[in-house]
């Protein structure tokens, strides 16, 4: 009995395969013979359909068309309307940046003779002085000396001054002003040498005086301290006029040009604005910031901009004068932009523009758009929503309130125009199938010549896991009125369907209407 069973059990699980197998193998024909007796092609729709889109790409093919809103529906989303214009635009570049001492106003105080310091006047870094103002008074040998040369050449000068003698007041001459002009050169003041002359006593401690007026910024001068001509004893600076050194990003470089106008703010002086222009663009970015150094020069009133001192900069880009929207009126979908156009009355028309950038609160539009256009500057969102849906369910002209699938399928258009849809097999299933479209006129006789298109769409349902699906297929005129094509449903479930017909390049009849399609999912 145990031999017997088990024989048994080894016969089965060899002999279920080959069932299994079996059963695949009429099933598959059955589904083949059952093709061939429906005339429902198998393999490829039949000439001028279009095979359903794929979930994936479905969506993002359907076009946009125009929408019209009733007053009381763009009262309640806030559609707001407003108009392209041409204006003097430019675009601003912000940056962070530090004040520094300008160069070009900056003097260094040095002898160009040796000598001892003996007194200080100027006697505190950052000190303010004024120009001709005495910084320190110094002795110097080789000072005196050239001094009592020149008295004695002028003393020699004024006595041979009437000589008879060819060439001996001539000398006497020249040998005074060599000396004067040695004094000159080391810059000995024009007063002190008038003093020289005035007195004929030499002048031992000679006062210097400042060369220009600002802030001492480096003092190194100190009493009874031995210096040279090489010896910097000041640095004074004007500080009257200041430089901005602003660290700009190099992806903004190439928008500046020395000239442009500059704002500068800081915190210490809020509501206050200091005006400069870009002086230079420093040949050199950072490679941990990528910043580069742009340089402002301004005026600096009230010497309220200290060296160092953090601030705030934009940068002024004039663009010249270019078609403006503003910003809110342009809708990013994808890789276009898009504005809405008023038709007037409730019309909006869909329009792609080219941007070349935003300035501020306006769009620059190079392309798609005329100076004078009314557009939709708010709710732009959701006048694209409606137009999307519209597009997708092939619902430009929209059903007549009220009217159900088979009102719709042979309701008259403004045409008089009546069309009458079938497929093969009735209802619809998944799949292929076979659409015929009956076309009459209002006195029932066959209209030929039209071109026909039939759209199926279905929505998305994301609960599901399923994208919207849309089917479009150009039917083909087969006389007597009667036009017919095929086309692949994806789905079963509950399709919106469209009808357009046209004829010479105009609408002659379009409805819309909702079938049922079998064969499960």
């Amino acid at each position: 009995m145990n031999n017997a069973s088990r024989n048994y059990k080894i016969a089965f699980f060899f002999a279920l395969p080959v069932i299994v197998a079996l059963a695949v193998w009429l099933v598959l024909e059955w589904r083949n013979t059952h093709r061939e007796k429906t005339g429902v092609a198998a393999e490829a729709p039949a000439r001028g359909a279009l095979p359903a889109a794929s979930p994936a790409t479905a969506a993002t093919d359907i076009p946009l068309i125009p929408v019209q809103l009733t007053p009381e529906r763009m009262q309640s989303i806030g559609v707001k309307l407003g108009t392209a214009e041409i204006q003097n635009v430019s675009d601003a570049v912000r940056a962070a940046g530090n004040v520094e001492v300008d160069e070009r106003r900056v003097a260094s105080v040095q002898t160009r003779f040796p000598g001892w310091i003996r007194n200080v006047y100027a006697d505190a870094s950052y000190q303010l002085i004024r120009k001709g103002e005495p910084l320190f008074t110094i002795y110097s040998p080789d000072l005196v000396t050239t001094e009592q040369e020149y008295l004695l050449a002028k003393k020699n000068a004024e006595t041979v001054q009437s000589s008879s003698v060819n060439g001996v007041a001539a000398g006497s001459q020249s040998l005074l002003i060599a000396t004067r002009q040695r004094l000159e050169q080391w810059e000995v003041p024009a007063s002190e040498i008038q003093k020289l002359e005035s007195t004929g006593k030499v002048i031992t401690d000679l006062t210097f005086n400042s060369p220009v007026a600002g802030y001492i910024t480096e003092r190194n001068a100190l009493p009874n301290m031995y210096v040279q001509p090489e010896t910097k004893l000041y640095t004074v600076a004007d500080l009257s006029s200041v430089w901005v050194s602003a660290q700009v990003f190099q992806s903004d470089l190439g928008r500046i040009k020395p000239g442009d106008p500059a704002a500068v703010t800081v915190d210490a002086y809020p509501g206050q604005t200091f005006n400069g222009r870009v002086r230079d663009i420093l040949p050199q970015v950072d490679m941990n910031t990528r910043t580069a150094r742009v340089r402002i020069a301004l005026a600096n009133p009230g010497l309220k901009l200290k060296p160092g001192m953090y601030v705030n900069v934009v940068l002024q880009i004039p663009l010249g004068r270019q078609l403006v929207v503003p910003a809110s009126a342009v809708l990013h979908a994808g890789m276009r932009q898009l504005v809405f156009v008023s038709g007037g009355e409730g019309m909006f028309q869909p329009r792609e523009v080219q941007a070349s950038g935003q300035a501020g609160d306006k769009v620059i539009v190079t392309k798609g758009l005329r100076a004078g256009e009314r557009i939709v500057i708010s709710a732009s969102f959701l006048i694209d929503s409606e137009s999307q849906l519209q597009a997708a369910a092939g619902a430009f002209v929209p059903p007549p309130p009220g009217s159900g699938a088979a009102a719709a399928m042979n309701q008259t258009t403004a045409a008089q125009t009546k069309l009458q849809l079938t497929t093969q097999p009735d209802p619809p299933r998944k799949g292929s199938n076979i659409v015929r479209v009956k076309l009459t006129d209002a006195a029932g006789l066959p209209i030929i010549g039209a071109q026909v298109n039939v759209t199926f769409f279905m929505p998305a349902m994301p609960a599901m896991g399923m994208a919207a699906m849309k089917t479009s297929v150009d039917l083909t005129d087969k006389g007597g009125g009667m036009y017919e094509g095929a086309g692949e449903l994806g789905s079963s479930g509950t399709w919106q369907v469209t009808l357009t017909a046209q004829q010479n390049g105009r609408v002659i009849g379009s409805r819309r209407f909702t079938l049922n399609a079998e064969g499960g999912m």
